[in-house]
């Protein structure tokens, strides 16, 4: 059986860029009209996410289990542990839910399409060391005459219009890699 991956898209920037509230948008609006998704984070704050240590499932990751699955009403739920878990492998995770679309918040220097989000135009070096950038959106309104003119993306100062056109992106995408 062939693996089908769904297309993937990076919202990434630093923190307090509007990352998350991004990802709320874009995953509330794709949701409704139908859409798939699967959402990647990266828990950026040090140290590991919690998870509730005296309910079955996390006495059985401190026991030593790899992973536990909790099923109940049609959730699952999966606490995995090991040593680092590689974006690749967080991917092949979330293929197996079979997806329209994995959305990842974070993980500035991968490989995969992705919108970047600035604070101000101090965070701008990020547009010279980052790849596969589709757009960029910035906060503060001052960035858009320093950086726009010499940009090929879609730059944005308004977020409803960076919300718009990231939807519109994603729903061109799903439908012309579902259709290939």
């Amino acid at each position: 059986m062939a693996v089908v991956r769904a297309p993937i898209f990076q919202l990434v920037g630093y923190q307090n860029s509007g990352k998350t509230t991004t990802m709320y948008e874009v995953i509330q609006r794709l949701s409704s009209d139908g859409f798939k998704i699967v959402t990647i984070k990266h828990h950026g704050h040090g140290g590991k996410p919690d998870i509730v240590e005296k309910k079955d499932s996390g006495r059985h990751v401190n026991a030593g289990a790899l992973g536990s699955i909790i099923e109940g009403e049609g959730r699952i739920l999966l606490q995995a542990e090991q040593t680092s878990w590689s974006l690749e492998a967080q991917i092949l995770l979330a293929n197996a839910l079979t997806p329209d679309l994995i959305l990842i918040e974070g993980h500035k220097q991968e490989k995969y399409p992705k919108a970047v989000l600035l604070r101000n135009d101090r965070d701008k070096h990020l547009l010279n060391e980052l790849n596969s950038i589709q757009a960029v959106y910035c906060i503060d309104s001052n960035c858009r005459n320093d950086l726009q003119k010499d940009m090929k993306q879609p730059f944005f100062n308004d977020k409803e219009d960076f919300y718009r056109w990231v939807v519109n992106h994603l729903k061109s995408t799903i439908t012309s890699e579902g259709n290939s």
